[in-house]
């Protein structure tokens, strides 16, 4: 059960958060004015709060359940890539929040460039990791590997997009969705998820403190739920900018 708890909570970030990465690193792509780029971000204003919350909770799934492999992962030479992660996680929502908070142009294109540079910053990192867990590869061998996983982060963005914007926005969103788009979306989540459990297939998962399990099983009800709302209120598509 405890192995099962924490690929709930790894592969849910995986496939929403990695949505919101995917778009923040082809937001030049999909917004090429001021006013595009407000409306793109406003497909993911909803839901990037939330969808980060998997990831606080699969880090304390890993620190109550299995405390020597969340030493494994952030020590070694994975430390500078757990840095970096965090530090694009900072970046990324920085921009995200400040962008809109002055009306300069030049303000809102540094943020943008924040956004960018975050997201980027947060599917290589996570590529690094995942690359040196799957195959070993260290920097800069993992470098290929990491490029890959970030290719994969923005194939997924480009498929959400595409189920949130309108117009000549989601025709440049669906260059990789000829077809129906939730066939895409679902094909990028699927490979994701593929890749999250062979990630944790490949980690000395021995869990400890068996009593939190039932703790966390009577939470998760309450934070699907809470997600599900969320999507629901959120169900249509984007048609202008959002409070960011």
């Amino acid at each position: 059960m405890e192995f099962v708890i924490l690929g709930f909570f790894a592969v849910g970030y995986l496939i929403l958060a990695g949505a919101d990465i995917g778009i923040g690193m082809l937001l030049p792509y999909l917004g090429r004015t001021p006013a595009e780029r407000r409306e793109v971000i406003a497909a993911i204003a909803p839901f990037f709060l939330g969808n980060e919350v998997w990831l606080v909770s699969t880090a304390g799934v890993l620190a109550g359940l299995f405390p020597h492999v969340e030493g494994t992962l952030m020590g070694g030479p994975n430390f500078l890539a757990v840095v970096g992660l965090v530090t694009a996680w900072i970046v990324r929502d920085m921009g995200l929040w400040l962008r809109g908070r002055l009306p300069g142009a030049r303000w809102q294109a540094f943020w943008d460039g924040a956004i960018v540079a975050g997201s980027w910053g947060l599917a290589l990192a996570w590529g690094t990791l995942l690359s040196s867990i799957l195959i070993g590869a260290s920097w800069p061998l993992a470098i290929l590997p990491a490029a890959a996983v970030a290719a994969l982060f923005a194939m997924h963005g480009l498929a959400f997009a595409s189920l949130r914007l309108t117009g000549e926005l989601r025709a440049r969103a669906r260059v990789l969705s000829p077809g129906a788009e939730w066939h895409t979306y679902l094909l990028t989540a699927g490979v994701l998820t593929a890749v999250g459990i062979l990630a944790g297939f490949r980690l000395p998962l021995e869990p400890v403190n068996a009593w939190l399990v039932p703790v966390i099983l009577i939470i998760i009800p309450f934070l699907v739920a809470s997600q599900a709302w969320v999507w629901w209120v959120f169900r249509h598509r984007v048609t202008g900018p959002s409070y960011l």
